[in-house]
């Protein structure tokens, strides 16, 4: 029977969250007292990197990271994703005159998003480093055995934030996880441990890109802490400061 809740199924994006409050959230991940803004969290599925991701049988990186900014209480997450279309559905029912009375979809009620956060994997690999069986000196041994079936998983993400308003990039963040993988023959092992390496089977790769994210979000977080809007003199979007100009 399928275990609730087992430890070893869950990725660093953990727990749930309901209003400002979070339950068994991560506890590394940064938490504001205060939001900063709505923020709606868009992918571009056209990309390479999202093409990628689906060699791996990952698929969208939006409802792991609408968990985790909604945990950390810094942001409001506004829907502008699928259900964008049962949201147009509803208020076209009620349009036609098919809603009970009462049913309260009115124009004006939508939240505007004050930002758009746009996620991307810079880097995942697979078995991007390891250690020989002769490292510790036992290449016959058990010692040398683990170490030749050690490999480690790197992943590096990256998140940006724009002004729906202006359309400025306010904040970038890159971060980046490692974890590490015991491959013992397929995963049997059958001297000096006894028995199977069950414990020390591969991650997935989902779980170390669920922690680079926490990463990056987690540095766009303080940077925002500390926000320093950027001045162009003249105004921004206005010529800039001449500087730059090149043949006027």
């Amino acid at each position: 029977m399928p275990t609730i809740g087992d430890e070893n199924a869950k990725t660093a994006a953990t727990g749930s969250a309901g209003g400002a409050n979070a339950n068994n959230a991560n506890t590394k991940l940064e938490k504001c007292t205060s939001t900063m803004g709505t923020l709606a969290v868009v992918e571009d599925q056209y990309s390479d990197w999202f093409r990628t991701m689906q060699t791996y049988q990952l698929r969208s990186t939006v409802p792991v990271l609408r968990l985790l900014i909604q945990q950390s209480n810094c942001f409001v997450i506004v829907e502008r994703g699928a259900a964008m279309r049962n949201m147009q559905q509803e208020r076209m029912l009620e349009q036609s005159g098919e809603l009970r009375h009462g049913s309260k979809y009115g124009k004006g009620q939508m939240v505007a998003a004050d930002y758009t956060m746009n996620p991307s994997v810079t880097f995942s690999q697979k078995g991007t480093g390891g250690m020989g069986g002769s490292l510790f000196g036992y290449g016959g041994g058990w010692l040398g055995m683990l170490a030749g079936g050690l490999k480690f998983n790197d992943a590096s993400t990256m998140l940006t934030l724009i002004d729906n308003r202006s359309g400025v990039q306010l904040a970038a963040a890159e971060g980046s996880a490692r974890n590490t993988d015991f491959n013992l023959f397929g995963g049997m092992f059958t001297g000096g441990l006894g028995g199977t390496a069950g414990g020390f089977t591969n991650t997935p790769e989902g779980k170390v890109l669920a922690a680079a994210f926490i990463d990056s979000y987690n540095q766009m977080v303080q940077s925002l802490r500390s926000y320093k809007a950027q001045e162009v003199k003249g105004g921004l979007g206005k010529g800039g400061s001449g500087a730059l100009k090149v043949g006027r």
